[in-house]
């Protein structure tokens, strides 16, 4: 039973014996232990040592137990410690095994996964794993998960993984999508809408990518979904990188009082603005300060300030800088 504590089965009988007693000779811990007289005083010797039990008297020799909680738990913490930095190491060694092997082999970097319960297990167990954060594609037509059965996103939310999550607009055509999105909006997902997606993906804390590798949902491919789980590689990094390509465009997404989903249909590409608008967001490009672009357009600038709010809006941007970005992007100015 204390083994955990650096104990011997023997060193244990007799530190138990002296626990139950105020004081103990060799010969009394020998003759209620078992074992012989010189074993009983050469554990004892060997506990006083360690600090574990006291010697009270020198003539006969009676030994006294130290307290369980001064005797124990500093050695138990010391092996606690012990083995978090051991297992801290074989976590690093296992990394290097793993990034050696997957110069020569491939199954080390990507793993197939055929059938539409594989891949919701999958998917299962990858939100499961998750400790930061999950992106996700989410396309229309569903291939694996039907819209309102993804629980584990729930369940990850509330041990405060971030969810970024991108739906292409006809996402929302299909049967349950809208009331899906309010839920995960509700429980704290940060949602955005694009036009259009180019595959279905999931990535987990930027280490995991989930994708298909052919065309599936009910116009893709008849046959059973294949998809492939993507480990650090290039390829993942690339996936990253397209993730947040398609996230500074993505229209964020909000759920109102009554529960429905608002869309801003954000201005098309080569809208006209108002001169004065076109006029503030080349300033705002430029890295004019809100100070003179108020002085330049003779406005307050309270004034600037809430006309560059009603912009974003308009776009759909969530910052000044994606705000400048996509005013280049859509031609506005």
């Amino acid at each position: 039973m204390l083994e955990a504590a650096g104990l011997t089965t023997d060193e244990e009988a007799v530190y138990r014996e002296l626990v139950a007693v105020d004081a103990a000779t060799p010969d009394d811990i020998a003759g209620r232990t078992g074992l012989t007289p010189a074993h009983a005083e050469r554990l004892l010797a060997g506990l006083e040592r360690r600090g574990m039990v006291i010697r009270a008297a020198r003539t006969p020799a009676r030994y006294t137990a130290s307290p369980p909680d001064v005797a124990l738990l500093p050695h138990l913490r010391q092996r606690a410690e012990a083995l978090e930095q051991a297992r801290a190491a074989v976590t690093d060694l296992l990394e290097t095994y793993r990034g050696t092997r997957r110069r020569d082999d491939a199954a080390q970097l990507i793993e197939v996964v055929t059938g539409a319960a594989a891949l919701r297990q999958r998917l299962r167990q990858l939100q499961s794993s998750a400790r930061h954060e999950t992106l996700w594609f989410c396309k229309a037509q569903y291939v694996a998960m039907p819209s309102g059965s993804n629980t584990a996103e729930f369940d990850a939310l509330a041990r405060g993984v971030r969810y970024r999550v991108l739906y292409e607009r006809a996402f929302f055509e299909d049967a349950g999508a809208v009331d899906n999105v309010v839920a995960g909006v509700r429980a704290g997902e940060d949602a955005r809408s694009v036009p259009q997606l180019p595959l279905r993906m999931a990535i987990v804390d930027r280490r995991l990518a989930l994708c298909p590798l052919v065309p599936g949902g009910p116009h893709g491919s008849p046959q059973e979904p294949t998809a492939a789980l993507l480990r650090d590689s290039s390829l993942l990094h690339a996936l990253l990188a397209l993730f947040e390509r398609y996230w500074a465009d993505g229209v964020p997404l909000a759920v109102s009082a009554s529960g429905t989903v608002t869309v801003p249909e954000g201005v098309a590409e080569g809208t006209p603005l108002s001169e004065d608008d076109q006029h503030l967001l080349s300033l705002l490009v430029a890295g004019v300060a809100d100070k003179a672009i108020a002085s330049q357009l003779r406005l307050s600038r309270r004034t600037v300030q809430r006309r560059v709010q009603h912009l974003m809006r308009l776009t759909g941007a969530a910052s000044r800088m994606q705000l400048a970005w996509l005013a280049g992007r859509k031609g506005l100015i």
